[in-house]
């Protein structure tokens, strides 16, 4: 699937120049010390690799799907919960999310426009629909193009972030990221009841429990947001 491809790496190039601009508009864009950005960094990427081939692979089996397979969610989560492990580790307390907030709402914008473009190789399309909004991945049936509703709400967000950063609201300078992990486990959440994956809990996938997971840890972080800032303040 060459065109998939394309578009990953051209979400990733998308992410970078957007973390370039963001970092000078944002207090703090880096506030770890020299020493622990290295292990920082190793801990994002590969709790982002094992997420995303793991929690991708396994949401094939479950589907009764042979191969293996990467999932955007499953990067986040995995990327999310090795960073937050890290920073306990290493006694840690500062929040280091606000500069991701653009980049990866940018990245899963442009990186689900390669995904409807594979088609049905891809298993990331919809189940069957009557609606106006199916489409014909090439078999004659008409399915959910899910993965352009989740690129749509994540570009919805990306704009309605910007809007929030030229007006220096709280909510997108300091808080944006966990304001980014909640809005993406909700409508993830969403979409998840469109797609033709296996359940693993009732009428749950594994994806929907991802969803929820990232929508309580968007909350969590958000609700003690003033505590946090008032335990690392001089």
């Amino acid at each position: 699937m060459v065109i998939h491809s394309v578009f990953d790496v051209l979400a990733w190039l998308v992410a970078a120049c957007a973390a370039f601009w963001i970092k000078p508009r944002l207090p703090d864009a880096a506030p770890l010390a020299p020493a622990l950005r290295r292990d920082y960094w190793t801990a994002l990427v590969v709790g982002a690799a094992l997420g995303a081939y793991g929690f991708g692979s396994l949401n094939l089996w479950i589907s009764g799907q042979p191969g293996v397979a990467r999932s955007i969610e499953g990067a986040i989560a995995g990327a999310v919960l090795a960073v937050e492990l890290y920073k306990r580790h290493a006694g840690v307390a500062t929040r280091t999310g606000a500069r991701f907030a653009l980049p990866l709402a940018l990245g899963v914008a442009v990186g689900r426009i390669g995904c409807f473009l594979s088609g049905l190789a891809d298993f990331t399309h919809g189940v069957p629909t009557t609606s106006v909004f199916g489409y014909d991945f090439g078999d004659g049936v008409l399915r959910h193009p899910v993965q352009l509703y989740e690129s749509a709400a994540m570009a919805l967000f990306a704009g309605a972030y910007l809007v929030g950063l030229a007006q220096r609201c709280d909510w997108a300078v300091v808080n944006g990221f966990y304001f980014a992990m909640l809005f993406y486990g909700a409508q993830r959440f969403v979409w998840e009841f469109l797609k033709p994956y296996g359940c693993v809990l009732g009428p749950f996938t594994i994806f929907h429990i991802l969803s929820l997971l990232l929508v309580v840890y968007g909350a969590t972080m958000l609700a003690t947001a003033q505590k946090s800032a008032d335990e690392t303040s001089p």
